[in-house]
């Protein structure tokens, strides 16, 4: 049965760093199946602003509501990673000796240490989830191949892989394409689509095609405040989005198309 309303409310939330303001009274719904793209240029708080979320930073001022009523500022990060929220981080962090069905035996709940891992055998059940998910990321057929012979783009899904079995309600990826070739960013955007079919997922990505082809909303970061939300078209055509990313020189008006497309290239 699908879910509605927000999964995760951010409420003036703000964080400084030794002075510096990172986020700024920010204030942010994320829905059920929904897949949001949260860009934005360098510096501007995304990557802490997952790190509020997941409870890695906690906010100076204001409120992290994930469901209907837990405030997540109030917790530590394996409290909130068991309560559903899973995280892929820029760097992959694979066990690169261990097979692929390995890593996944690793991040499936209840297994946490390497021993039961290597010499406790799976379940029928959490072996048919492995190979399920491993399908999906379109990697069953190396299942049992060691992790360090994978592609970039490979490890970059089977990490996706590892956080899927823990069976997250809501999914943060920081920057899942970057260094990937074309076609495999086609398949990363088509399997954050299949994703957010039964789960939320926020991206935080600087690949403004990859934005186009995949999210269903975007949130602009600038200077730690939201600038701008809405639809892709909506987000490109935003005349201050085009200054904060080209500079004072563009004006939506006489440089939109240009303009736009060095913003969307």
């Amino acid at each position: 049965m699908t879910q509605h309303g927000s999964i995760v409310y951010l409420e003036g939330v703000s964080v400084a760093f030794d002075g510096f303001q990172a986020l700024r009274g920010v204030n942010l719904y994320v829905d059920h199946g929904e897949l949001r793209a949260l860009i934005g240029p360098n510096g501007a708080g995304k990557t802490t602003l997952l790190d509020v979320i997941c409870g890695q930073v906690k906010p100076d001022t204001g409120r992290v509501i994930f469901g209907d009523t837990t405030d997540l500022s109030t917790l530590e990060s394996y409290q909130i990673a068991a309560l559903g929220i899973g995280r892929k981080f820029q760097t992959p962090s694979v066990f690169k000796h261990l097979t692929l069905l390995e890593n996944l035996t690793l991040s499936l709940p209840q297994r946490w240490n390497l021993w039961s891992t290597l010499f406790g055998a799976p379940t029928a059940a959490q072996l048919d989830k492995m190979a399920s998910i491993l399908e999906t990321l379109g990697l069953l057929e190396k299942a049992h191949h060691q992790a360090g012979s994978l592609s970039h783009g490979e490890v970059q899904w089977l990490e996706i892989g590892m956080v899927m079995a823990q069976e997250p309600a809501l999914f943060l990826l920081d920057e899942p394409v970057a260094g990937m070739t074309g076609r495999e960013r086609e398949k990363t955007a088509q399997l954050l689509q299949r994703m957010a079919q039964d789960r939320a997922v926020l991206v935080v990505e600087h690949d403004m095609e990859f934005v186009r082809q995949t999210a269903q909303k975007v949130t602009v970061l600038h200077e730690g405040a939201v600038l701008c939300e809405g639809s892709v078209d909506r987000v490109q055509q935003d005349p201050r989005v085009i200054e904060v990313y080209l500079g004072r020189g563009y004006h939506a008006d006489a440089q939109g198309s240009g303009a736009q497309r060095r913003l969307w290239r």
